[in-house]
């Protein structure tokens, strides 16, 4: 069993990703991508081992996917507003 994993956020409209960090708990790294779908957002998540293959962020690929710094906040910041318009209405 692998202790800690890589949290990959993937924006699946814009084919880019960023490694986010590794953690042992991903609940809420997921969590927080499955409230971003719920918005309406075109996002997706992944965990990989952090083993010999993946022992450094930089080898980390995805086939058809860009890697971009900064794309969690971004991502985070669209959240926020998605979820203050929403609020707004009430």
């Amino acid at each position: 069993m692998y202790t800690k994993s890589w949290l990959v956020i993937k924006d699946d409209s814009g084919k880019t990703f960023e490694v986010c960090g590794k953690e042992s708990n991903d609940n809420a790294f997921t969590n927080n991508t499955y409230a971003m779908q719920k918005a309406g957002m075109n996002v997706s998540s992944m965990t990989l081992p952090v083993t010999n293959k993946y022992a450094n962020r930089e080898t980390i690929s995805i086939v058809g996917y860009v890697k971009e710094e900064g794309l969690h906040q971004r991502l985070l910041k669209q959240f926020r507003e998605i979820t203050m318009r929403s609020e707004d209405h009430w």
